[in-house]
């Protein structure tokens, strides 16, 4: 596991951990987290072990015991108390980012595929000020602009989950994107907890990051 390119898009409070490990062991799981594995498909075995090992890597790098992180009803993370985080894992990538709840409100991060977005989907996950930026043919420092987009709304998503516990669509959040700096801000459009957010954007290896970390 390695602390590189991912723990560039947060300060330090956030301690982000990534691995492209190809192999699983089970035996680090908690026995309550695997308990929750079931009879899961090989791939999906992959995503939950690395993403929770991951985040028991940060943990250790805030200076804490790690601990079980089990799932909620909405299969979001359920972070031991006085943590918050996130977890993402995309083909053969896994990572976590961990904070105190005492110096972070919530964190938010994704991984996806620097690939274009499948036909359609673009449509359906962005706003009309969105398309034009990603039409715009600027330099953003990543191969596929709708990607991109897609994977900061999914950041977007992690990081307003954990203190509105209620959905948030796909269209209900206003990217704008600061090129120079790997910056992007976020209006949120519908009433909750959050109304703006900043997070930082890069890539590596042919991964899309996108984190964001909420005080």
């Amino acid at each position: 596991m390695s602390v590189s390119a991912l723990q560039e898009l947060f300060s330090d409070a956030v301690v982000a951990v990534e691995t492209r490990e190809s192999a699983v062991d089970d035996t680090r799981l908690w026995p309550e987290e695997a308990a929750l594995l079931g009879d899961v498909v090989p791939g999906r075995r992959w995503d939950w072990v690395m993403g929770r090992r991951c985040a028991y890597e940060a943990m250790q790098g805030l200076g804490r015991e790690p601990l079980p992180v089990l799932k909620g009803d909405s299969r979001e993370p359920l972070w031991p108390a006085g943590l918050v985080g996130a977890i993402t894992h995309t083909a053969g990538y896994a990572a976590a980012a961990v904070a105190l709840a005492s110096d972070v409100r919530s964190v938010g991060i994704d991984a996806e595929p620097d690939e274009p977005l499948p036909r359609g989907v673009l449509d359906r996950v962005s706003l009309a000020s969105e398309r034009t930026w990603i039409a715009d043919g600027l330099p953003v420092g990543v191969g596929n602009r709708d990607r991109l987009l897609f994977t900061i709304k999914e950041a977007v998503y992690k990081t307003w989950f954990p203190l509105a516990q209620r959905w948030l669509g796909f269209v209900d959040a206003r990217v704008e994107l600061d090129a120079v700096r790997s910056r992007f801000s976020v209006e949120i459009l519908v009433d909750g907890p959050i109304s703006n957010l900043e997070g930082r954007y890069g890539s590596a290896d042919g991964i899309v990051l996108a984190g964001i970390e909420l005080h």
